[in-house]
C-alpha cells in the first residue's frame, strides 16, 4: 500500500541530522494547543525547517481540519497490520506532514514483540527525513498523554489566563514528574494581552512549582489573543498564513526560532528562565517510538 507520501519523500532528502521531538500539551482543554501546534508548523517550514505532526488528541484529533485533508488511515492501520507508517502519512505541503493518531495511540504499548520491531525498522527510514515533530497530545493526565511527554526530547506545556489553566498545568507537571521522573519543562503562555501578562502568568506557575516540586522550567515565550487569531481560528483556518503580519503571527514566528534551537539545558533543580548551556538532546525520532511502545 502507498500514497502520495512516496513521491513527497523522494523530494525530501535525508536532512543528515536527528529529529527533535517535541510534544506541545495542556493541563486542560481550551487553551489553543492545536491551534498552536499548527500554525507553530507552518513558520518552522517558513524557516526551512521539515516538520511532522503527530496527531495525539484521541478524542478531539483536529489537526487534519486546519489543513484542509481527510485522512484515510490513522495510527491504528499500522496496528492492526493494515498499513506501514509510512501509508498513513499525509503531505500537507512540501515540508509538512501529518501522522493521524486517532483511537490506536493507546494501543501502542501492547503491540507484539514482533510487531513492535517492524513499527521501529520503518520508522528508523523517516528517522532523518525530518528537521521537528510536533506532538499534539490531548489535554489532562490520561496514560495516553503521559506516553506521549514522556517520549518527546522538549515537554512544551501552555498556559493560559485561565486560573484552572495554571491548576492543571501544575498537576500536570506534577504528575509527569512523579510517574515518568520527568524534570524538565517549557512553558508558552498563550491567548495573554502581552509580553507582560505572559511572564506575570508564567511566573505564578514557576512559583508554585519551586516550592513543591524539584523541577525546572523554561519560559519559551508567549502568544498574544488578537482578533486575527481569534477570527482565524473560528473559521479553521492557520493565522500565520491568512495574516501574517497579525501580533499573534509575529509571537508564533518568534516561538518556531526559539524552538528550532534544541540542546538547551535546564537550570539546576529549580524553576528558571536563565542560565542554558547546550547538551546532548534527551533523544531523537527512533528514542520517541522506542519509548512510546515500550521497546526501550
Amino acid at each position: 500500500m502507498a500514497n502520495s507520501f512516496t513521491s513527497q519523500n523522494q523530494s525530501m532528502p535525508s536532512t543528515g541530522r536527528s529529529t527533535q521531538v517535541i510534544s506541545v500539551t495542556s493541563g486542560k482543554g481550551g487553551v489553543g494547543k492545536s491551534t498552536l501546534v499548527a500554525n507553530l508548523a507552518v513558520e518552522l517550514e517558513k524557516q526551512g525547517k521539515r516538520v511532522l505532526l503527530f496527531d495525539g488528541d484521541l478524542g478531539m484529533a483536529n489537526l487534519d481540519i486546519f489543513f484542509q485533508v481527510r485522512p484515510q488511515l490513522n495510527i491504528s492501520h499500522v496496528l492492526s497490520g493494515e498499513a506501514d507508517i509510512r501509508d498513513i502519512i499525509v503531505p500537507i505541503s512540501p515540508s509538512i506532514s501529518l501522522i493521524p493518531g486517532g483511537s490506536g495511540v493507546f494501543e501502542l504499548q501492547r503491540m507484539a514483540p514482533h510487531a513492535k520491531q517492524v513499527l521501529l525498522d520503518q520508522v528508523s527510514d523517516l528517522g532523518t527525513i525530518y528537521d521537528v515533530m510536533l506532538i499534539d497530545t490531548a489535554p489532562g493526565i490520561a496514560d495516553h498523554v503521559l506516553y506521549l511527554n514522556s517520549a518527546a526530547q522538549e515537554i512544551l506545556v501552555v498556559l493560559t489566563p485561565d486560573p484552572s489553566s495554571l491548576t492543571d498545568a501544575y498537576a500536570l507537571i506534577k504528575v509527569l514528574h512523579q510517574r515518568q521522573r520527568e524534570t524538565k519543562f517549557s512553558v508558552v503562555t498563550n491567548q495573554v494581552r502581552d509580553e507582560a501578562d505572559g511572564w506575570r502568568i508564567f511566573h505564578r506557575l514557576e512559583s508554585v512549582a519551586a516550592q513543591f516540586l524539584p523541577v525546572s522550567l523554561k519560559y519559551r515565550g508567549f502568544v498574544p489573543a488578537d482578533p486575527h487569531l481569534r477570527h482565524c481560528t473560528r473559521g479553521q483556518q492557520l493565522v500565520t498564513k491568512s495574516v501574517p503580519q497579525a501580533e499573534s503571527s509575529r509571537a508564533i514566528a518568534r516561538l518556531a526560532r526559539d524552538l528550532a534551537l534544541p540542546g538547551l539545558e535546564y537550570g539546576p533543580g529549580h524553576s528558571t528562565s536563565q542560565g542554558f548551556s547546550e547538551v546532548e538532546c534527551k533523544g531523537n525520532l527512533q528514542f520517541f517510538w522506542r519509548q512510546l511502545i515500550g521497546a526501550a
